[in-house]
């Protein structure tokens, strides 16, 4: 099957290479070892590259990103140490902003325009400045909008939905009927989704399809549902507060303290839809507040009233709000419920 991503990784790790022998005055040679290679756990690395540098080996567990975000760091720094060799960054282009956080952060990269960071002693290299090219590939592909985060996030959360009618799908994931047609075909052609003819639809590469979800999800669809900013009566005044009769759901820091009594909330956050809004502000008597600790987004998928979880968003969605806030001190409890929760549902293919 064709694979559009694929294709343009590929292209971005050869010019990430050609761009690295060029610009770093040293003897060097760089090769591809093994291809997405497997480990007892659920990250996995693109691909394993060997460098030898002036006579140093050096071997690598090597991601490679066309685009990527804060949150695609926050993700990297949470697997990097499970990792058998150190981690290689291989994007398109790292803007100077990024250059100096992987730099803080310790991950090391090549890009396509010759910037680079490599720090294994005594080999240290760090280059910085180059301008873009021109992309080596587009894709009009929209799989990864605002209308087809929400769908994947339905699939992702329930398991062989999709295999069902398009109007199912449709209502679960709060979205247009007719957006439902493109999607499937757009997630075909990334290799996410494979028609088996009288057999249905079969979602594959759940891993790689939840990954994709978690750094698009904070950029391209969580800031389109905020709904406002509201301070509450008192500290912790959410500690003992129940919001499935209110139509609501605590996310973030409060759903994560509840499901693993791990985390002490700075930030609450709670999904609901527009027109059950009012009578959750009466109810919890909360006031608007543009610097308020609370956060209220509209909810984006079918409201369900007998979910496992009851007043808590789904553990997919806890995990991408924690990721989300580029918080050090959230990254243990994401850990968690990733291993606690999400493991077992991205696993089954």
């Amino acid at each position: 099957m064709y694979n559009t991503n694929k294709n343009i990784e590929d292209e971005i790790l050869k010019l990430a290479i050609e761009a690295f022998r060029k610009n770093v005055p040293l003897q060097l040679n760089v090769e591809t070892l093994v291809k997405q290679p497997h480990y007892n756990f659920d990250f996995r690395p693109d691909i394993e590259l060997g460098m030898e540098i002036n006579g140093k080996e050096i071997r690598y567990c090597a991601e490679i990103k066309n685009t990527f975000t804060k949150t695609n760091i926050m993700l990297l720094l949470m697997h990097k140490q499970k990792l058998p060799y150190p981690l290689l960054l291989v994007a398109k282009y790292v803007n100077p902003v990024m250059t100096k956080d992987l730099k803080e952060k310790g991950i090391e990269f090549i890009d396509t325009t010759g910037n680079a960071f490599i720090n294994r002693p005594p080999i240290y290299i760090f280059l910085k400045g180059n301008r873009p090219p021109e992309a080596p590939g587009q894709t009009q592909n929209k799989t990864f909008k605002p209308a087809g985060l929400k769908i994947i996030y339905a699939f992702l959360c329930n398991p062989k939905l999709e295999d069902a009618p398009f109007r199912e799908i449709a209502d679960k994931a709060d979205v247009a009927l007719g957006t439902v047609g493109w999607f499937m075909r757009d997630l075909r052609e990334l290799g996410f989704l494979i028609d088996m003819g009288e057999r249905g639809y079969k979602l594959v590469q759940k891993d790689t399809l939840f990954q994709r979800w978690i750094t698009a999800y904070p950029e391209r669809l969580r800031p389109k549902q905020i709904l406002g900013r509201y301070r509450g009566e008192y500290d912790g005044w959410w500690n003992n507060k129940e919001l499935h009769n209110l139509k609501a759901k605590w996310g973030g820091e409060v759903a994560a303290a509840k499901l693993t009594k791990y985390l002490n909330p700075e930030v609450i956050t709670i999904y609901t839809k527009t027109e059950y809004l009012n009578q959750l502000l009466l109810e919890c008597k909360l006031r608007k507040d543009p610097a308020g600790e609370i956060e209220i987004l509209n909810q984006f998928w079918e409201y369900d009233e007998n979910t496992e979880y009851r007043d808590l968003v789904h553990p997919i969605l806890i995990y991408a709000d924690l990721v989300a806030t580029g918080n050090q001190r959230n990254i243990e409890t994401a850990k968690m419920i990733y291993e606690d929760y999400i493991i077992r549902l991205i696993r089954k293919d």
